[in-house]
């Protein structure tokens, strides 16, 4: 009972109360294995709270509460995954874990209100949530941190109720409730005066939307009040044309000077390159599981997928050599399942693409898709980003390839550079998928997709892809919650194409309390 995938209703996993009713049970082997991991993320959490300065940001900042949860979200992304599926999962999840802690230790050491560490404090750039972190490959003497990634993105993750109270401070204070509450969270983290003070300069980046800006604004003000120099790199909307690479370029030439006046550190051409043969080769890692998802057996898929993605790609940038050891673990398990044609769940009924901006405080819903309906969640838009080899060895070339990352930001790579990255490219990649659907987030404060609506369901018709909408507003769980998610999905696959569920127990869950 347990060891065979699919043998368990995993919707009991999830009734009656804040947390799991119990743990799941995927046979002798695999439960050993998940309770071992289980145990290194509360030594890893037990070693981060023995130091006073991160005992301290615990009881300073409010969102500090949710890192609680951590055991919980890796729980919740790995429910129902067995042998090397559920392996993989882990050396995904509990690498970024531990990441995201050297980052609030680094982060609260040298925080003014916690640490006050101010010779480490001189030594960091702060770098937006949203924005590329390859520049640093250049300074190793430096560390690039971003609260914002803490502070919002990971506490959302966390605990989908994270931000709700911040996105009442900035709404108290003036901005609309229909701004994109990712932006809106990190500006009332910065009026609610719970924004970590430390670094010697700051790059921000025009990343998404005007919604960024303006909280890129407000962030910039409270910066320089504390005497911290803002650059703010202007990266070209347009980023599929050839004339704005070279203004592009120059952008990238300004934003180093400007940390190199401003912290004393030295660009190191011999660093970067390192730094970039090791984001290559992430990339060809991150192709190849791509690859392996065109066929009828793919094996690193969804949200698994997609946050660690989000992760070596934008934050990690080829800058820590654990990252290529885990893809490198994580090609070799995958090639074995693949060999041996494992699949993840039972059935597989439906190959989907996601597209569009996921709700951040239900990530787990990719899981979800393919455990409760059969709906296997192939690749995201947010993980279909650069995948070009960048120069090694160049110099002059290194500068366009950083500009051209910039660009092409997750999210950003979508959302800018005309209609045919957003719309054309979806059914590009649906007939490279041999997808027969398209689950399209609808984030109903991002006016970006909203518009092209009725374009999307012009062109799904014409080529027969069964096209799912489903609703939600990023970090806000108030306005359409988890259950609301799924009955999207739910009254599409009963009324239009009159299936049933996989596993029914799944289809109505009692988890709107639950981390």
């Amino acid at each position: 009972m347990g060891k065979a995938v699919g043998s368990v209703k995993l919707g009991n996993l999830y009734s009656g109360g804040k947390v799991r009713k119990r743990r799941e049970w995927r046979g002798l082997r695999d439960t050993l294995y998940d309770y071992w991991r289980w145990l290194k993320i509360m030594k890893m959490l037990t070693a981060f709270l023995m130091h006073p300065h991160n005992v301290k940001g615990f009881l300073r900042y409010r969102w500090m509460l949710n890192y609680v949860a951590v055991p919980a979200m890796i729980d919740k992304h790995t429910v129902g995954l067995r042998g090397n599926h559920l392996r993989i999962a882990h050396e995904e999840y509990d690498l970024v874990a531990e990441d995201v802690a050297k980052l609030l230790d680094t982060a609260f050491r040298a925080d003014r209100a916690c640490g006050n560490d101010t010779e480490l404090s001189k030594k960091i750039v702060v770098l937006d949530e949203n924005e590329m972190f390859t520049i640093m490959g250049g300074f190793p003497t430096l560390k690039g941190i971003s609260w914002e990634t803490a502070a919002v993105y990971v506490a959302v993750l966390l605990h989908g109720d994270a931000v709700t109270h911040y996105l009442d401070v900035i709404q108290e204070m003036g901005v609309p409730g229909d701004v994109c509450p990712m932006p809106a969270a990190e500006a009332g983290v910065v009026i609610d005066d719970d924004i970590p003070v430390f670094g010697g300069c700051v790059i921000q980046c025009n990343t998404t939307c005007d919604g960024s800006l303006m909280g890129n604004g407000i962030m910039a003000r409270r910066y320089e009040a504390e005497g911290i120099p803002v650059f703010q790199i202007a990266a070209p909307l347009r980023h599929l044309e050839e004339g704005v690479q070279e203004y592009a370029a120059q952008e990238i030439r300004n934003a180093i000077k400007f940390i190199e006046d401003s912290t004393g550190a030295k660009w190191d051409w011999n660093n970067y390159f390192e730094c970039m043969k090791r984001f290559n080769e992430e990339t060809q890692h991150r192709v190849s599981w791509m690859e392996m998802s065109k066929t009828d057996y793919p094996q690193v898929i969804g949200a698994n997928l997609a946050l660690y993605s989000e992760t070596t790609y934008m934050a990690i940038a080829g800058r820590v050599q654990d990252f290529v050891e885990a893809d490198r673990k994580i090609s070799k398990l995958a090639e074995e399942s693949y060999a041996r044609k494992e699949m993840l769940v039972p059935e597989y009924r439906h190959r989907a693409i996601i597209w569009g901006v996921q709700a951040q405080y239900y990530t787990d819903f990719l899981p979800w898709l393919q455990n409760c309906w059969g709906i296997l969640p192939l690749v995201d838009m947010l993980s279909l980003v650069y995948f070009d080899k960048v120069s090694e060895d160049d110099p002059e070339q290194a500068i366009y390839d950083i500009a051209k990352l910039y660009q092409e930001m997750i999210m950003r790579n979508r959302t800018h550079g005309g209609y045919e990255v957003l719309l054309d490219d979806l059914w590009r990649f649906c007939k490279e998928f041999d997808a027969d659907m398209v689950i399209l987030w609808e984030h109903i404060s991002c006016k970006a997709l909203d518009g092209m609506h009725g374009l999307f369901e012009e062109r799904a018709r014409e080529l027969g892809i069964k096209l799912v909408w489903v609703n939600h507003d990023l970090m806000d769980p108030r306005v359409i919650g988890r259950q609301a998610i799924r009955d999207d999905v739910n009254r599409y696959m009963r009324s239009v194409l009159q299936e049933e569920p996989i596993d029914p127990s799944l289809e109505n869950l009692d988890d709107e309390h639950a981390w």
